[in-house]
C-alpha cells in the first residue's frame, strides 16, 4: 500500500537523524523515543489518508497519536536526564561501538514502525460510521492500558530517583503485581485498535499489534532483554523479586525467601 510506502519513508528518515544523535551523544537509546513517535505518527499519518468513514479515523488518529507521544515524551525524559540504559550500552560494547551494526539496529526498528502501522490500516479502512459500542469499548481499553502504562512508568520514576533505592529493585504500586506492568498495560493496549476495526474488511490486521508486541516484550527484545540487565545491575535482590513476583500477567505475589527470613 502507498500510505505504508510514505510511513517507511518517514521512519527511515526519523531513524537516520537518531542514528546520527547516538554518535553525538552515545546513548542508543533515542531508538525508543524515535520507535514511539514514528508509530504514534503513523496512526495520524494513516488517520488522514485513510478511505473509511470518518468516526473510526478520528479515533485512531487521537488515541494512536495521544499514546505514541506521551510515551516518547517519557522515554525521552529517561535519555536526557540519565545515562545509557544498560541494555543499550551493552549493545554497544558487545558491537566494540561499530556504528554500521548501530545503523542497522535503527534501520530495523524503522521496519518495526511499519510492521506495528498494520492495525491502523485496518481501523482506518473501517466503513462504519459513527462511534459504535465496539468503539466506546476501545476507548475504555486504552484510557485504562495507557493510564496503567503511565502510572507504572510514574511508580518506576519515583522510586529511581530516590539515591537510597540504588541498586534495588521497585517493588512499589504495580510493580508488586508484576515485573513489567509497563509491559502489560503497553501490549493491553494494542486492543485498542482491534475494537476500533471491528467491521473493517482487514480487520484480521488488527491482531498484528498484539500478536507482535507480545512476541517482541515477552521472547525478544523487551522482557529477555530487561531481566538480563537487572541481574547484572542487581544481582540477588533481582532473583529474589523474580521468584516471588509474576513475569508479564499482574497477580499476586508469592511468598520469597527474602520475605519469610
Amino acid at each position: 500500500m502507498i500510505t505504508l510506502f510514505w510511513v517507511l519513508l518517514y521512519a527511515v528518515l526519523v531513524m537516520s537523524w537518531g542514528w546520527a544523535w547516538q554518535r553525538r551523544h552515545r546513548n542508543i537509546g533515542v531508538v525508543d523515543v524515535l520507535w514511539a513517535k514514528g508509530v504514534g505518527a503513523s496512526a495520524l499519518l494513516l488517520a488522514i489518508l485513510g478511505e473509511g468513514a470518518l468516526a473510526p479515523r478520528v479515533a485512531l488518529g487521537v488515541l494512536g497519536g495521544l499514546w505514541g507521544s506521551r510515551l516518547a515524551l517519557h522515554l525521552w525524559h529517561r535519555v536526557r536526564h540519565e545515562a545509557e540504559d544498560g541494555r543499550y550500552r551493552y549493545l554497544r560494547e558487545h558491537w566494540h561501538g561499530h556504528q554500521g551494526k548501530i545503523l542497522g539496529f535503527f534501520m530495523a526498528q524503522a521496519l518495526l514502525v511499519v510492521l506495528f502501522a498494520l492495525p491502523f490500516v485496518a481501523v482506518a479502512a473501517n466503513p462504519r460510521p459513527g462511534l459504535s459500542a465496539w468503539g466506546i469499548a476501545a476507548v475504555a481499553v486504552w484510557l485504562a492500558s495507557v493510564g496503567g502504562e503511565a502510572l507504572a512508568d510514574r511508580q518506576l520514576a519515583r522510586f529511581r530517583a530516590d539515591p537510597a533505592n540504588k541498586g534495588r529493585t521497585c517493588r512499589n504500586g504495580l510493580w508488586r503485581y508484576s515485573r513489567h506492568p509497563n509491559y502489560f498495560f503497553e501490549w493491553l493496549h494494542w486492543f485498542s485498535y482491534v475494537l476500533l476495526a471491528v467491521g473493517s474488511p482487514l480487520w484480521w490486521l488488527a491482531w498484528a499489534g498484539p500478536l507482535l508486541m507480545y512476541v517482541f516484550l515477552r521472547y525478544l527484545s523487551g522482557i529477555p532483554f530487561t531481566e538480563k540487565q537487572a541481574l547484572r545491575s542487581r544481582g540477588e535482590d533481582y532473583r529474589n523479586y523474580q521468584r516471588s513476583t509474576p513475569m508479564f500477567f499482574p497477580w499476586f505475589p508469592r511468598p520469597s525467601k527474602e520475605h519469610s527470613a
